[in-house]
């Protein structure tokens, strides 16, 4: 089993910035965590993905938030971290950590991130 648990969301002003955390515990034999990823789901709308890292660390991210936000892992400590700059009032979300195993994905419970204009 893998949990996760988010932290460092917050409300914050336009412009400003905050870096989210994602700590993965394991137990049991399930093997590596694979691919990682930080998704977001606004009110009244479906979850989307943010961006992803795989175990390598490659990135990906979603056109909204390309040259804004920065995905980062360390597999050692099996962490991941979100860090967002110049926030904008649509990127108001609860964020929600992200991990695949070769067996299922596991789902943290959400931070919430409001972004006043």
């Amino acid at each position: 089993q893998v949990q996760l648990v988010e932290s460092g969301g917050g409300l914050v002003q336009a412009g400003g910035s905050l870096r989210l955390s994602c700590a993965a515990s394991r137990s049991g034999n399930i093997g590596n965590i694979n691919t990682m990823a930080w998704y977001r789901q606004a009110s009244g709308k479906q979850r989307e993905l943010v961006a992803s890292i795989s175990r390598g660390g490659n990135t990906n991210y979603a056109d909204s938030v390309k040259g804004r936000f920065t995905i980062s892992r360390d597999n050692a400590k099996n962490t991941m971290d979100l860090q967002m700059n110049n926030l904008k009032p649509e990127d108001t979300a609860v964020y929600y950590c992200n991990a695949a195993t070769m067996i299922r994905l596991y789902w943290g419970q959400g931070t919430q991130v409001s972004v006043s204009s």
